[in-house]
């Protein structure tokens, strides 16, 4: 069962990231207060906004930074593939200390931005759940499925409930012929982002973010008890000119397998 909510006080981690900055304008109705937090300066505060610099791996930082907040919608840390060191700091260690917070602030749920690119290496021809086997195509992916597992952990052993959400592609319009498969409208975001926290119950479960295409290779079934049904499709851009015109090689490991180009690039650090 889901029921309409208003929350208190929700924080928005990687505010000045591309979804981060999103989410924030299309959420702002939904909670009396939204702290943002980013590394780097948000500008244009509304009312009832307040921005909180803070590096995800300092753990004092965070701490403080959890304090008095009833909801976390977690996009913070490094967006993409990069160093070992970069991803370990924002994205594993970024992790931890915010589970770590939640536990002892007292927060019960989270919405964790994962990614697709945590199964990156199952072939388009798949149709994967929630069950489904994770393959990184990249350290990037690996940092996610870490941070799946952790919030698997904080559940199990503390309560705190996490809806782990594997985002696909979310732009205002697919950016190549793979994101009509993966594609999630903003709209659909922001319904999933509500739904997650009306659940009476939400327990640590995978979801994927995905709209409602007619390409998929993500099965929600898991997830249906939450409510969520994507209301956009990718449909409507499947004649745009600039797909139609793509040039594609089946054979091509980016074509091949879900994750794309994170598949076939190479190792960031060569």
């Amino acid at each position: 069962m889901t029921r309409e909510v208003k929350m208190k006080r929700v924080l928005i981690t990687g505010a000045a990231g591309h979804l981060g900055n999103v989410m924030r304008s299309r959420l702002n109705d939904w909670a009396t207060e939204i702290r943002l937090s980013d590394i780097a300066k948000v500008d244009d505060l509304k009312a009832n906004e307040q921005y909180v610099h803070c590096d995800l791996g300092d753990a004092d930082a965070v701490m403080s930074l959890v304090e008095g907040c009833d909801a976390i919608v977690h996009f913070g840390g490094v967006s993409t593939e990069n160093t070992f060191d970069s991803i370990l700091h924002g994205n594993i260690k970024g992790s931890y200390n915010l589970y770590e917070a939640a536990r002892k602030n007292g927060v019960k749920r989270i919405f964790f931005a994962s990614s697709n690119h945590v199964i990156g290496f199952h072939e388009r021809e798949t149709l994967l759940d929630a069950h489904s086997p994770m393959r990184p195509d990249s350290v990037y992916g690996l940092s996610k499925g870490f941070g799946e597992l952790l919030a698997q952990y904080y559940y199990d052993k503390f309560g705190i409930e996490s809806a782990l959400v594997r985002i696909g592609s979310c732009f205002p319009k697919p950016r190549n012929r793979r994101m009509l498969s993966t594609w999630l409208s903003e709209g659909d975001l922001t319904d999933l982002i509500k739904k997650v926290y009306a659940a009476d119950r939400l327990g640590c479960t995978v979801i994927y973010g995905v709209s409602d295409n007619p390409s998929t290779w993500w099965d929600n079934r898991y997830a249906k008890f939450i409510g969520w049904t994507p209301k956009d499709s990718s449909a409507v851009f499947e004649n745009e000119a600039y797909l139609q015109e793509e040039q594609t090689d089946p054979n091509d490991p980016a074509v091949r397998f879900q994750g794309g180009l994170f598949v076939s690039a190479g190792h960031y650090e060569d």
